[in-house]
This record gives C-alpha cells, structure tokens and sequence, in this order.
C-alpha cells in the first residue's frame, strides 16, 4: 500500500487510561497525593498514547509505563494532559492558559483541534495549574504535528528545498518550546522538565526519496532543542533533553505502525519511549525479575519485589499474602495470639488485629468489616497463615496500588 502523507497527518484522538481492579479490595490513591512522586505529562498523541488499532481506553502509551516506573520507586501520581494533534504552538497557547489560570476553550488552545480531551482540560486549566505547582517532573512530547503540514505541501519540496523549510519551521518550533519553558517555570521553579525530540518514523522504504532529508530534519529538531536547554540551564533552568531518535532510526518499520500508514509508536516503540525517558529520570529502567502466572500476583514492597516460595493467592476477588512474608517486607512488628488465632501487626503508631476466618478485623482501635477472612492453608507440607494484603498495609498507612498489566501490587509507606 502507499503511503500518503494525507493519511499518516489523520487527527488522532485520546482518552485516559483507566486500570481496573484486579485482585484488591482498595487503594490509597486519594490518602497518598501529598507525598507521592508527581508527574506531569504535556504533549501530542505520543503523551496520550494513541494507537491506531486500539479504542482510547485501551491506550498503553509510555506516560503509563512512566507511571508504573515511579511505582517501582515510591508513592506516584501521574497526570497526563496530553492532545492528539496538538502543535507547538498549540502547547504554547494550552500551557499560557494554565500559566495564568484562566480557563480557555479548545479551539483557542489550537484552531480545528479534534480531540475531545482538549475541551475538557480547557474548562480546567486553574486545577492543572495546581498539578504542575505540585510537580517534581514535567515531561513533554511536541514537534511532530509541526513539520506535517510542510510534508502535506503540493507541490511537494524538493530534496534540496525541504532543508531550509525546516530550518524556518524549527525557528518557530524553537520559539513555542522556549515560551511553554518559561511559563512553566513560572508556576514551578523547581520541577524538572523533560522534553523528547522528535523521532523520524518514515521508513526508506516509505519514504518516497526523501528519507535522508527526513533523517536530517529529525537530527536538526535534537539540535534545536539541546541549545534551547543548553541556554535555559545557564539561566538556572532545569530542562532535560531525552534523545530517542537514534532508538527509531532505521527500525521505523519495527517500532511504528507504518506499515500500515501510520506514524504512532507500536507496543515496542512506546517500551522505547519510556525506556528512554525513565533511564532520563531515574537512571535506569525497571522490570519485573520474573513472568507472573495468572494464578497469581507479584507484589513490590518499597521497590523490592516479594521474593518467596509462598505464592501470593486471590480469594474472591481479594489478594493474599503469607503473614510473615508480609511483615518482614514492610517491616512491621508482629504478634501471634494462640489462643484467639490472631495475628498483631504494628508500624509506626498503627496497628492491625487480623482474626483467622473472622470477616472483620480492627485498624487502629476501630472494627473493619472485610469481604473475605484471613485462612491458614499448607503450601509444600508447610502451615501458613494468609491475610489480606491491602487491608493490611492500608491499616498500617501504606499505599497500595494494582497494575493490571504488569499483574503486580506495589505497596510504599
């Protein structure tokens, strides 16, 4: 099939990943906000995650993935504000309307904009001005939807033309990108900012003779925004540059969809983006050490994955762990009553009684009606005694948090 341009320019539209419970019964997302890890997304389609073969609910772009990294780290919160379509200067115009906290309309933000999100967080900039006040990272996808309408141009340019119309793109790109800097900068000073150039994702073989002017207008995108950080950080800026066009770079046909006339990442491409911004973040990328069983769940303690022979079991809907598994990792005082069959659980101040086969167990002093009892069960010839999880670390103020598809609770203090 060929490829035109026209088709590979279709606005693309957006939605917020949902995750759905799997396996708990809560979350302390809410109780966590003040002290979690926060991050904030702006940017295109890359930042919503669009793909063309999936509904919006089903997008799983890198902004989740970075979500599940900082997991992997602490308490996290994510905010993903991304627009398919959107140009710099679009985000220029969003990101002044949050900078002044004056709600706006989509169409001011970027004329013709087709995503539904962008009336929505139009209506709500005094709010997304508070996430950005309270961020500690601010990351941003933006550039690609600038350099389209050159390549929609009829006639087309020439290889020896398209050059030095990037070049006079790239200045006004340069120019929104230092803008949405600044304004950001002036809600929070002290957040890190993380933009990603601009990946290539024409293939050669799709790209009509033009795939080494393409390749150059990607280097020249990464040369622009280096000096834009470069002057911003001798400023006292704190402007990062993550560089992913070396990682799409002659694999455009493996980490995109275009083949099929479509210039988005795939699964792989979106694992590369988010590889490249969390190694930016955090200096590394992590991953679960082994496969989940679908019988089963990994649970990650403060960062460290519960490494035990006593698999985690669900029970109606709820996730259970060996008592003492689960209180060596938190790192919890723990009692055990014969008589009554219960076990004690203290940290820090809060405490937790958990009854063998009662539906109700006490959470500092106050009786908690819960949906399924702790059980004793033998696993490999030995008796162990398994709780509920997020009744457990939640009593004892921890938050816990399930990602359906890495199959893993994380639990931080």
């Amino acid at each position: 099939m060929k490829l035109t341009w026209k088709k590979i320019s279709t606005v693309m539209m957006c939605a917020a990943l949902v995750l759905p419970a799997f396996g708990m019964t809560g979350g302390t997302r809410a109780s966590a906000a003040e002290s979690a890890y926060k991050i904030v997304s702006f940017g295109d389609s890359l930042t919503a995650g669009y793909q063309p073969d999936r509904k919006p609910d089903e997008y799983y772009g890198f902004v989740p993935r970075l979500e599940e990294q900082a997991k992997f780290r602490g308490r996290a919160e994510v905010d993903n504000y991304g627009i398919s379509g959107l140009t710099s200067s679009g985000l220029n115009h969003f990101v002044e309307a949050v900078q002044s906290g004056t709600n706006t309309t989509a169409a001011t933000i970027q004329a013709g904009i087709q995503d539904p999100n962008a009336a929505g967080f139009a209506a709500k900039v005094s709010q997304i001005r508070g996430d950005v006040a309270e961020a500690d990272v601010i990351t941003i996808t933006i550039g690609g939807n600038d350099l389209l309408p050159l390549l929609m141009a009829r006639p087309r340019p020439t290889a020896e033309q398209l050059g030095p119309k990037v070049e006079e793109l790239l200045k006004n790109y340069a120019a929104n990108v230092d803008k949405v800097v600044d304004s950001l900068q002036l809600i929070n000073p002290n957040a890190r900012i993380v933009i990603a150039d601009q990946y290539q994702p024409v293939s050669e073989a799709k790209s009509e003779g033009l795939y080494p002017q393409l390749n150059q207008a990607a280097l020249s995108y990464t040369k622009t925004l280096d000096t834009l950080a470069a002057k911003r950080n001798a400023e006292g800026g704190k402007v990062e540059v993550v560089h992913v066009v070396s990682l799409f770079a002659g694999k455009e046909s493996a980490l995109t969809y275009i083949d099929y006339n479509d210039i988005h990442p795939n699964q792989d491409g979106y694992e590369a983006l988010a590889e490249a911004f969390s190694k930016k973040i955090w200096n590394e990328y992590r991953t679960l050490n082994k496969a989940v069983p679908a019988s089963t769940v990994a649970v990650v303690v403060s960062g460290k994955e519960l490494d035990t022979k006593f698999k985690p079991i669900l029970k109606n809907s709820t996730t259970f762990v060996v008592l003492r598994d689960i209180t060596d990792a938190l790192g919890a005082k723990l009692k055990w009553d014969n008589k009554t069959s219960t076990a004690s659980i203290d940290f820090e101040g809060r405490s937790v009684s958990i009854p063998v086969g009662k539906k109700a167990v006490v959470v500092n002093g106050k009786n908690v009606a819960i949906k399924t009892p702790a059980f004793t069960e033998k696993v490999s010839g030995e008796s162990k005694t398994y709780v509920p999880l997020a009744v457990l670390a939640d009593g004892l103020g921890f938050d816990v948090q399930y990602v359906p598809r890495l199959r893993a609770v994380f639990v931080n203090p």
